[in-house]
């Protein structure tokens, strides 16, 4: 099983980035994908969710608006379309991958700076 991060990097404020998340090894069909967050000292925060064939999406109050997670079951990836970034954006992100068994995959995350 692998979930592989990419599209992490340094961006002005106001800018954009798009993460990708490549997964092999498991049927992606059968898993809720999702984006989280961490900051150094805090917790990981959940950043946004799409459904198992994408038809459900639910982001955090803090990126509404601004983020948009979509996914392509041919493809097995899972995107996070990130827009308008602000300082406080600044985290490595993670990808999820979650069935209705309770099994659980993570990637090793891509780190997101946004700075001037």
């Amino acid at each position: 099983v692998q979930l592989v991060e990419s599209g992490g990097g340094l961006v002005q404020p106001g800018g954009s980035l798009r993460l990708s998340c490549a997964a092999s090894g498991f049927t992606f069909s059968s898993y809720a994908m999702s984006w989280y967050r961490q900051v150094p000292g805090k917790e990981r925060e959940l950043v946004a969710t799409i459904s198992r064939f994408g038809g459900t999406t639910d982001y955090a109050d803090s990126v509404k608006g601004r983020f948009t997670i979509s996914r392509d079951n041919v493809k097995n990836t899972v995107w996070l379309r990130m827009n308008s970034l602000k300082p406080e954006d600044t985290a490595v992100y993670y990808c999820q991958a979650r069935n209705a068994w309770g099994s659980i995959y993570w990637g090793q995350g891509t780190q997101v700076t946004v700075s001037s």
